[in-house]
């Protein structure tokens, strides 16, 4: 058994997670990840189904850390058209208009954790893999966490950032707002015959949402679709031949016909809001402390901003003896869970309402969604307003 002391220990070695460890370690603080999957930092030599679609603010920070992506895995999308299914209703965006050099980029979470991962290993994270935590044992001055390979850790600083369903979070009995949209995601790999032309494009349909999202290659793009559960069940069971020509029809065959070249996976879509990210010296980042709704793909940028926010609070910090002040330690947490709590609920509240308007099928709300959506897309300063708010690292 070996003991291993830090200033901070991130249990989660995704994204976010990896991005915190970076920005701690780029200031001089000793930071441990432990993450339960095995990894070895490699990229995945395949394409993998889960993509994000990252924005201008989160890019230019994930730079900083050394940690941003190779371009042949990813790809800068220029423009956005949204548009509701059988209606008039569409609204677009372009970089151009908003003087901004892209609006974001699609990228496999994979590649992103692996690129983190290796900037991490060049900070002097130390980067556990393969192993599980226990139950942690809180004191007055440190967090005390044990692995299930016999290790101990004792940290001034415990940063739950393993996942939605966090353990972390659970073991300490933290409230959670839950809310089953009662549809699931199905995500998968496509081929269209038309290019993608580096938009992403997004169908609201009676069942929910359809995002094609451009990938790399110019006829390559990942699908998130929103259905009830029952109907995403299906479609993941359909032949492939027909899954193909329901898709095609669904996307009103904006790029053509449409095929499917990966496996097809769906998971359910839950928002989820923990009511206290601070339990003595355990604090919760990214989907440890909100999950939303995918269908402005706002989830991990969202985790992002908690992150950057809370590594700029604790290298403010300053130690004595390479301690914390208990009190300003505090302090500073409660500042952090004020602005990041005050931004998840304003993000919650916007995925909700969007949510709602484009539910209903009466044909009176029907119009009066297409005539919203033709009188926003003849206003570009809201438009322009929009975009450069939605690439803040806010």
């Amino acid at each position: 058994m070996a003991l291993k002391r830090t200033q901070v220990l991130i249990v989660g070695g995704g994204m976010v997670g990896l991005a915190l460890a970076c920005a701690l370690a780029q200031a001089g603080r000793e930071v441990v990840v432990v993450e339960r999957q095995a990894r070895d930092g490699e990229f995945p030599r395949e394409p993998t189904l889960r993509v994000s679609a990252i924005n201008l603010g989160a890019q230019r920070w994930l730079s900083e850390l050394g940690g941003w992506v190779p371009t042949d895995r990813s790809c800068q999308y220029h423009g956005m058209e949204v548009w509701d299914a059988d209606s008039f209703g569409r609204i677009a965006f372009s970089a151009a208009s908003a003087d901004l050099p892209h609006l974001g980029t699609i990228v496999e979470n994979a590649v992103v954790e692996a690129s983190l991962w290796q900037a991490a290993e060049k900070l002097g994270v130390t980067l556990v893999s393969g192993v599980q935590v226990s139950a942690p044992e809180f004191h007055e001055q440190d967090v005390t966490v044990q692995l299930d390979n016999g290790d101990l850790i004792l940290a001034q600083l415990l940063v739950a950032a393993d996942g939605a369903n966090s353990a972390l979070r659970a073991q300490v009995a933290t409230p959670v707002i839950h809310r089953d949209y009662e549809q699931h995601g199905l995500v998968a790999t496509i081929r269209s015959t038309e290019p993608h032309e580096g938009v992403a494009r997004q169908v609201f349909l009676p069942g929910g949402p359809l995002a094609l999202l451009p990938l790399a290659d110019p006829h390559s793009l990942s699908i998130v679709w929103s259905l009830p559960v029952n109907a995403a069940k299906d479609l993941c069971a359909l032949e492939a031949s027909e899954f193909n020509r329901q898709l095609t029809v669904a996307s009103d065959n904006r790029l053509g016909l449409l095929e499917c070249i990966s496996e097809r996976v769906s998971f359910p879509l839950t928002m989820r809001y923990a009511q206290e990210w601070i339990y003595q010296r355990q604090v919760l980042v990214g989907d440890a402390a909100h999950t939303i709704h995918p269908l402005a793909g706002q989830g991990v940028n969202l985790g992002f901003a908690d992150a950057h926010l809370l590594a700029e609070v604790l290298n403010g910090l300053g130690t004595l003896n390479g301690q914390w002040d208990q009190q300003q330690l505090q302090r500073q947490l409660r500042h952090y869970q004020r602005a990041r709590k005050t931004a998840a609920l304003r993000h919650i509240a916007t995925m909700e309402s969007f949510h709602q308007l484009f539910r209903p099928t009466n044909p009176l709300l029907k119009l009066a969604r297409g005539v919203g959506l033709k009188v926003a897309d003849q206003l570009n300063p809201l438009k322009d307003f929009f975009l450069q708010q939605a690439n803040k690292l806010d």
